[in-house]
């Protein structure tokens, strides 16, 4: 068995072998060490307790005007003494008021959005949900649903002084169907737990995300998260089979069917779906999960074009066909960060893209062909320059964290701008080379990554702090620039605080105004997750 990144003699012994994390360059230098490859980094909350919601991590005043700005406080009521006692008798113990314990909740992890809530609720039963609802849309209580805390838009922290509620004690795994692959869970599940639990019974989850260490199942569904297994399973709104949800009035709406197939009326769980908790607090999941793959190969190659990384995809899609599981792809901006900040070494050599191949499926014969099949095209048509090839769970997971860091890497270059758009394949990358030129040296860095697969980018721009007229440079520049294109301004990390004045970018007036129209009718008050995902004003 070849050791890590040494070199092969030739293109085909090292397909033939399929050696774990075997470079497959003619000409590929001496390779050297990889470090340290953990998980997903997720900084920890910042300790300064008392900030106010406006406030940046960076401390910079945020109340210049911005469509992203926080809109002033609706009218909703304040906690009193008498709601603490009654959350308190419904949920002993698990109702926290302690400002230190509070601090996490209230701010999200990139430390750019930060609230004043007063307390934490924690309920384990879908029926302490109803309970808390009710009382609280009784009260003209504003809520702030709270999965893992992991969004990217401010749609999971309070404002102002919303109620959090928490989902995070709602971990139960329900029932499992080792025979159908369904699995009912409630919604505070964390994704990697289900992952292992699944894998120990032979399946997988239909999705992966880089958070899935924090993130929950409940929280997946409500944002609609794609990730990197969008590719080959599809989202959510296919992988979802039923869904529980409280409303906002405390009704219970049932929906948590495990049929494959059910055309009896309307199919309500896609309204909850995406809607970032401001229909309904999801409380329980079922969701269709595949058999686990016997064979699972990653490659990670490298570009010299974005036109030569699309024809790679190309003559992926076409020659690995039904083994094809992921395509992503990072840029050499990205694998400078990657070499600065984390000291990932590069596992080829240097190029101006990179990309990460997955395959998985029954039988590695038949996949190892298949890839070398792929391969040798590829290096024979000069698509690709260079490239290293892993099949061992260890070095699958060092390549795989090339591109899984990046969101790490960038929190060590300064203040982040993150963008996810989702784009025509062929203009993908167009975008953050136009970005790059409106800014010219106004930004420290201007990086793209993404899911090539699904034609989604993750643009993302440093400065050395939080800087305004850095910002106004990038808004509405990015939004109009994708608008022109016919893309969305978010292709799976949501609207949340940070993009809801934007929605007319991508949905027409009377699409938005429906949106308002249902909300109206499912939560009067506007208590749910109020400030996120419609705009201020309605057309």
């Amino acid at each position: 068995m070849m050791g890590f990144f040494q070199r092969t003699p030739s293109l085909r012994t090292a397909l033939r072998h399929l050696s774990p994390y075997s470079t497959f360059s003619p000409a590929a230098p001496t390779r050297r060490p990889t470090g340290d490859l953990c998980s997903l980094f997720c900084p920890a909350a910042s300790r300064q307790f008392g900030v106010c919601c406006r406030k940046l991590h960076s401390g910079a005043d945020a109340s210049e005007p911005s469509p992203a700005a926080a809109p002033k406080r609706l009218p909703f009521s304040t906690i009193t003494g008498e709601d603490l006692a009654f959350f308190g008798k419904v949920l002993p113990g698990r109702a926290i008021t302690d400002p230190d314990l509070l601090e996490s909740s209230n701010v999200d992890w990139l430390k750019s959005v930060r609230g004043s809530s007063e307390v934490l609720l924690r309920p384990q039963t879908t029926e302490e949900v109803s309970q808390i609802l009710k009382y609280c849309n009784g009260r003209n209580l504003a809520v702030n649903p709270q999965g893992g805390n992991t969004g990217l838009v401010g749609g999971g922290v309070p404002v102002y002084d919303e109620v959090i509620l928490s989902t995070a004690l709602m971990n139960r795994i329900l029932t499992f169907d080792s025979i159908s692959g369904i699995l009912t869970c409630q919604a505070g599940c964390v994704l990697e737990n289900l992952s292992i639990y699944l894998e120990e019974r032979d399946y997988i989850m239909p999705l992966d995300l880089g958070a899935k260490g924090s993130c929950h199942i409940g929280g997946n569904v409500a944002t609609n998260a794609g990730g990197l297994r969008l590719l080959r399973y599809g989202s959510l709104h296919g992988t979802v089979l039923g869904l529980e949800v409280v409303l906002a009035d405390g009704r219970v709406l049932d929906c948590l069917a495990t049929l494959r197939k059910d055309n009896t009326g309307y199919d309500l769980k896609q309204l909850f779906i995406g809607s970032e908790g401001t229909l309904g607090v999801i409380t329980a999941v079922s969701i269709l999960c595949p058999r686990q793959p016997k064979s699972v190969n990653v490659v990670f190659l490298g570009c010299e074009t974005f036109d030569q990384l699309l024809r790679t995809f190309q003559l992926c899609r076409g020659m690995l066909g039904e083994i094809l599981s992921a395509f992503e792809f990072l840029d050499s901006e990205c694998m400078r960060l990657l070499n600065t900040h984390l000291k990932l070494p590069n596992p080829i050599s240097d190029c101006s893209f990179y990309i990460v191949i997955e395959t998985s499926g029954s039988n590695a014969t038949h996949d190892a062909e298949k890839l070398h099949n792929f391969l040798e095209e590829a290096m024979a048509s000069s698509l690709v320059t260079d490239g290293t090839i892993a099949t061992e769970d260890s070095k699958i997971k060092a390549l795989w964290s090339m591109r899984e860091r990046v969101t790490e890497a960038l929190t060590h270059d300064g203040f982040t701008y993150k963008y996810d758009v989702s784009l025509p394949v062929e203009r993908i990358y167009q975008l953050v080379t136009d970005m790059r030129e409106h800014l010219g040296h106004r930004a420290k860095s201007v990086v793209g990554y993404g899911h090539v697969g699904d034609g989604n980018l993750h643009l993302n721009i440093t400065s050395p702090a939080k800087d305004p007229a850095l910002l106004a440079a990038i808004e509405p520049f990015v939004y109009q620039w994708t608008a022109s294109c016919q893309g969305s301004i978010s292709a799976e990390h949501g609207l949340g605080l940070k993009k809801r004045n934007y929605i007319y970018y991508s949905k027409p007036t009377q699409a938005v105004a429906l949106m308002g129209d249902i909300k109206a009718m499912l939560d009067p008050k506007g208590i749910l997750n109020p400030y996120k995902t419609l705009p201020d004003n309605l057309k």
